[in-house]
């Protein structure tokens, strides 16, 4: 049984908080490289629910993004147990791709990174499909 998906997607940027844990850092307290990425997808995540969605029900619809490009350019350190605001932004759809921007600033508002993904849009067995239509901006 399909379930109901919205007409339009309203919202196109977003900001989370995220506080740093110890688990995500190294003897210095920094944040990993490799934790940016699950961020990443946090603040995708976040801008979706925002819009009345949850990835669960997308799935449940036939509709899987997969992360096609990914690139992340660290300006400053992040630290453990600091307050930091991710914005994602949703900057192009086009058939079957969605591209999305992100700051990552401190408390302070200094950039520590930012980021730009493309999601294609493929089927269950991973082969692209189009967009489903509430995806527009």
């Amino acid at each position: 049984m399909e379930m109901k998906l919205p007409e339009k997607t309203t919202i196109t940027s977003y900001t989370i908080t995220i506080i740093p844990r110890y688990c995500e850092t190294d003897q210095a307290g920094v944040v990993h490289h490799t934790v940016y990425p699950i961020w990443l997808e946090m603040g995708r995540t976040e801008l979706l629910r925002e819009n009345g969605l949850a990835y669960s029900l997308l799935e449940k619809n036939g509709t899987f993004f997969v992360v096609a490009d990914l690139n992340i350019k660290y300006r400053r350190p992040a630290y453990y147990d600091e307050k930091l605001d991710l914005n994602t932004a949703i900057t192009k759809v086009t058939s079957a791709r969605v591209e999305h921007s992100y700051s990552l600033k401190n408390a302070s508002g200094i950039i520590l990174a930012e980021a730009k993904t493309t999601l294609a849009c493929v089927d269950s067995k991973g082969a692209l499909q189009k967009m489903p239509p509430f995806m527009t901006l």
